[in-house]
């Protein structure tokens, strides 16, 4: 027969009934949480659906009020926005990005009328516009960094006048955040966020996403000179800590879950807003996975969304925002 003494701690106690489990528990999702990207496309008629993201739409402008509609209704703070430019208006030097009346502008003033109480997150990049689907120009077969920039740079310029209001470059070009922030200083725009996609990896698990804008097919060669090695950690804390030193006022890491080590490591070591993007081939795998049986939807769905505020994060970039945010107005 055991002791009186064994064990004097039990750790079981604190999880033996919801009340005692809700007490102790570290961390706590909330709608405060949740962003949601969602694609905006020209035309007009029912929203298309992302074949490789199912439950994903393509949105027309005129479908776009009652596609947010819920998610403003669910307190969801911010949106992010991503366009699918149509071929024709694609070249390669992405000019469209330029222009003040593309979709992303049209959107975003839309969006800012209809409900202004939601912030807008503007992705700046060129893959949606150009005809090669890199993020930069290219000069003899090379992604080029510093005439890369002074395009990212009037594009965010652009976006802010239309009513962006967090400018999130996903491009990686070096020295972007600081042309960026002096850029808009200067034109009077001290209060624009920037939400700096400060380590953003070479991914696998991007592919459901470039087929949403567009982009896949067009893609020539990878973009491994631009975005990071999967492989490195030490490289991700450099690439923050120049984004923050050059004005970044938030950092993402993307992807997220396969990631959690470096949203943990950025968090401890300087303290700022992080911010993860739960990237599309995330989003696809729980997605298929639920529909075949193998996992509970919603469990499945929220677990990998409270591992992210477990690991660190401010905030979630999540195709599962206002699936998410109706459990969490239930509960």
């Amino acid at each position: 027969m055991l002791g009186q003494k064994f064990p004097l701690t039990r750790l079981r106690r604190n999880r033996f009934d919801d009340a005692t489990r809700r007490m102790v528990a570290e961390h706590k999702l909330s709608v405060d949480d949740l962003i949601w990207p969602i694609f905006i496309r020209e035309g007009d008629g029912a929203p298309t659906e992302v074949s490789a993201m199912p439950g994903v739409f393509r949105v027309g402008l005129n479908g776009l009020a009652k596609h947010v509609e819920e998610a403003a209704k669910l307190n969801i703070p911010a949106l992010a926005l991503f366009p699918a430019t149509p071929a024709d208006l694609k070249n390669a030097e992405g000019t469209e990005a330029l222009n003040p009346e593309n979709l992303m502008c049209r959107a975003a003033r839309f969006l800012k009328k209809e409900f202004p109480q939601m912030a807008l997150v503007g992705d700046v990049a060129l893959d949606p516009y150009t005809d090669h689907g890199h993020d930069g120009v290219i000069r003899d077969g090379y992604v080029v960094n510093d005439e890369s920039v002074e395009i990212l740079t009037k594009q965010a310029l652009n976006q802010a006048a239309a009513g962006i209001d967090i400018i999130a470059p996903s491009d990686m070009m070096d020295g972007r955040i600081a042309m960026l922030r002096e850029a808009m200083d200067g034109q009077g725009l001290i209060h624009t966020r920037i939400m700096s996609y400060a380590a953003k990896y070479a991914s696998a698990f991007y592919g459901p996403f470039r087929d949403a804008i567009g982009s896949l097919g067009a893609l020539k060669g990878d973009k491994k000179t631009y975005q990071m090695n999967p492989a490195n950690t030490d490289e991700a804390l450099r690439e923050v800590a120049m984004d923050i030193a050059e004005g970044a006022d938030m950092v993402m890491v993307k992807p997220g879950l396969p990631y959690l080590d470096i949203i943990r490591r950025v968090k401890d070591e300087f303290g700022v807003p992080v911010f993860a993007y739960q990237v599309s081939g995330e989003y696809a795998m729980i997605e298929a996975a639920a529909r075949n049986g193998w996992l509970d939807h919603d469990k499945a769905m929220m677990e990998a969304l409270l591992c992210f505020k477990r690991a660190g994060c401010s905030g979630i970039l999540t195709y599962h925002a206002v699936q998410a945010a109706r459990i969490l107005e239930e509960e």
